[in-house]
């Protein structure tokens, strides 16, 4: 076993394969501004993820804020604070006030018997987050939504290639923002895209990613710069290549913990619900300290002095931030707020060795 095993590690191509890929740019010198492999890349993924529109973008957190901005929205978005801070950010950046529903028990998302307590006179949209490639209860946030006539703007960074009954979670809600952040499923060093169902937004979105021009000279409206480089959307077409081997040697590694750790006392696994095709993106356990006879936070330590790096994600909850205090009371939200204090995210990527997997599990119930 390595010195160091880190809790993510980023997909990548073979060199030659990304060198032959972005040959053509030395040749052309388009770098930016919506290029060749930019738009080869949105044509494929726009296939793979099984969606009716899609804009590619610098990375996630722009989807979520350019997403707003194209809706026109105003006013309250019922969100939840078990999520990364972007989710948050883009939604107090865009100049919107983020009203926390808490997360069920079970699979982490937005819980939707408590979507009713967190309307307000001004609520405009729902942010629901999928998390760890568990996919919200579509059904119940699309009847809430559909009874007030809010918007859905999925978080679906967790999510890349996953099915839902077949069809893919970005073609669920008005929107779905994805990151291909560089320790995601999916990356492209940098980048992100929304997948979206109007029309009438598609030239709106391709127009506030660029400064708000909508002709060469003559800006429309006002935008900012959030677009894909040409460097980003090569390595996007080379992992797109690989990206089924890697999530089924991802579901090895899944497995492999599931083997060592289900039936753990104290331990409380993330299955995959009925319906799901996931894409395995990480491995979240549950400590409840009575039950194991350790906290999260001595896991945490025991692993690091191993070499071990997990990680506490997420903690703490968006409500709890430093940058917040003040303006939320995490106990409005319990259960988010006790997940995120027993929440540790174990390694998994497609090449972690299974032999790896069973000394980290061997380490972790021998405590």
């Amino acid at each position: 076993m390595p010195d160091r095993i880190l809790v993510t590690r980023s997909s990548m191509p073979d060199i030659d394969e990304y060198i032959e890929e972005i040959r053509p740019i030395w040749e052309s010198h388009w770098l930016t501004n919506m290029g060749p492999k930019h738009e080869q890349l949105k044509k494929e993924l726009k296939e793979y993820l099984k969606v009716p529109n899609i804009e590619l973008l610098v990375n996630g957190h722009m989807a979520l804020e350019m997403t707003i901005q194209a809706m026109g929205l105003k006013g309250d978005v019922i969100t939840t604070p078990f999520t990364f801070v972007s989710t948050t950010h883009a939604i107090v950046r865009s100049g919107l006030h983020p009203v926390f529903c808490d997360v069920n028990p079970d699979d982490y998302t937005i819980d939707t018997d408590k979507l009713e307590k967190a309307l307000t006179v001004d609520t405009c949209a729902i942010m629901p987050v999928h998390v760890y490639g568990n996919i919200c209860n579509i059904e119940a946030v699309d009847d809430f939504a559909g009874k007030h006539g809010l918007k859905v703007i999925y978080d679906a960074a967790h999510t890349f290639g996953e099915t839902y009954k077949g069809k893919g979670v970005g073609s669920f809600g008005d929107a779905s923002c994805f990151s291909f952040h560089a320790t995601k499923v999916f990356n492209t060093i940098e980048g992100g895209c929304v997948c979206f169902k109007d029309d009438s937004i598609t030239e709106l979105l391709y127009a506030v990613k660029d400064f708000g021009f909508d002709d060469p000279e003559d800006a429309g409206c006002i935008g900012g710069n959030a677009k894909m480089n040409e460097f980003c959307a090569a390595m996007g077409l080379c992992n797109l290549r690989h990206i089924d081997d890697d999530i089924a040697r991802r579901k090895a590694v899944y497995e492999r913990y599931n083997e060592h750790l289900d039936g753990v006392k104290g331990i409380k696994l993330n299955h995959v619900r009925a319906g799901v095709g996931s894409n395995y993106s990480y491995y979240p356990i549950v400590i409840d300290p009575v039950e194991f006879g350790i906290d999260r936070d001595e896991v945490f330590r025991i692993l690091s002095e191993k070499g071990i790096m997990t990680r506490r994600y997420f903690y703490p909850a968006t409500n709890a931030m430093r940058c917040y205090k003040g303006m939320f009371d995490p106990e409005d939200t319990p259960v988010a707020s006790r997940i995120s204090k027993q929440v540790l995210t174990l390694p998994i990527y497609p090449d972690l060795e299974l032999e790896t997997v069973d000394k980290i599990c061997e380490m972790m119930v021998c405590h």
